[in-house]
């Protein structure tokens, strides 16, 4: 099964089930849960009533999840990226954070800031935790996962590199592309084999199979989770493959008027233009 998280013409907001072109509206049924992280929360995703339907066209889609309280991202979490960016092996994973106030839904656009030209595109897979916990096992991570997105980490990295911390690149408002669907893990499948694909103005600008993380979802969810409780709706940003823009030469930046798009087979595909604030 597949969720979304939008907003009604008349500006209320909820969430649903995708059916085809149309989205079931389960936060409109009766004693529904307030929105998809509660529903995730509560276990109820499958059981999930709904109210009414509506079309896509007809409303305005949400970050996934709009309201984690958790958003971590891992570095360098792919072998070519890992070499393009000249870092050496690591026996950890690479985790930083993101905000909330940063993330954007399918079909928003990305917004450049004034203070940098140095917009670069990281597409991604994203996992949103289903069933919380703590010091959770490799063996049994994959239980806490609640389903699957696309992701964009777009980052300013004249920002990002101008200490040794990340935090700066990778949290100006409107920066981090979430959704459009959360895909369920039996929907999912085996992701092995299902490649990264980021698009930019329709040429392909990275291509990797997810199979090819250096640290691997369940060993991902088992190191987070040993330096900080996970609870249901948190985001994990699992790394981008290597072919970003910083790292060509010359530098291929986003800009004013630009198409990005991040791909992930049957996980769905997250198209977002660039603004100039």
């Amino acid at each position: 099964m597949a969720y979304v998280s939008f907003r009604r013409a008349d500006g209320t907001t909820s969430y649903g089930r995708v059916a085809g072109e149309r989205i079931l509206d389960c936060g409109a049924a009766p004693g529904a849960p307030a929105d998809l992280k509660a529903a995730i929360a509560a276990g109820a995703l499958e059981a999930l009533d709904h109210h009414g339907e509506v079309a896509f066209g007809d409303v305005t889609l949400l970050p996934l999840i709009p309201n984690p309280a958790k958003i971590l991202c891992v570095g360098h979490n792919y072998e070519s990226h890992r070499q393009e960016t000249g870092r050496a092996k690591v026996d950890h994973p690479s985790i930083f954070t993101r905000f909330a106030d940063t993330l954007v839904a399918h079909g928003q656009p990305i917004v450049l800031p004034g203070v940098s030209t140095d917009l670069d595109f990281e597409g991604e897979l994203a996992i949103v935790i289903g069933r919380g916990g703590r010091h959770i096992g490799e063996a049994d991570a994959l239980n806490h996962i609640a389903g699957y997105a696309c992701f964009n980490d777009a980052s300013l990295r004249d920002w990002q590199w101008h200490t040794t911390q990340f935090t700066p690149g990778k949290n100006f408002p409107c920066t981090g592309a979430f959704g459009p669907m959360l895909v369920t893990p039996d929907e999912a499948g085996d992701l092995a084999d299902v490649h990264v694909v980021t698009t930019l103005n329709g040429d392909v600008v990275q291509d990797q199979p997810i199979r090819d993380m250096i640290f691997p979802i369940a060993k991902i969810i088992a190191y987070v989770s040993a330096f900080t409780p996970l609870s249901p709706g948190d985001v994990i940003a699992t790394g981008t493959p290597g072919g970003v823009g910083a790292k060509r030469q010359p530098p291929l930046w986003m800009k004013a008027g630009d198409t990005v798009q991040v791909s992930i087979g049957h996980i769905g595909k997250l198209t977002n233009t660039i603004v100039a604030k």
